[in-house]
């Protein structure tokens, strides 16, 4: 792993810093993901494709009318 450094304001890092200690994670860990969002934003974005493949084989069991699905 390479170490990096950015210039960013102190008052969001420490916001930043808090935030993630209140979900017991390191500002590291909570940037590394960001990054790997930032570079495949559907594949890591809560298993995205998994969830619409999962979606899209959903199945009620009930046929419904034009007029039923329609109905607001």
């Amino acid at each position: 792993m390479k170490n990096i450094t950015f210039k960013a304001d102190d008052a969001l890092i420490e916001k930043a810093r808090l935030k993630a200690k209140q979900e017991n994670r390191s500002l590291n860990d909570v940037f590394n993901d960001w990054l790997k969002l930032y570079i495949y934003p559907f594949e890591h974005s809560n298993n995205y494709i998994g969830l619409m493949e999962n979606l899209s084989y959903a199945n009620s069991g009930k046929s419904f009318a034009r007029d039923e699905m329609n109905e607001r």
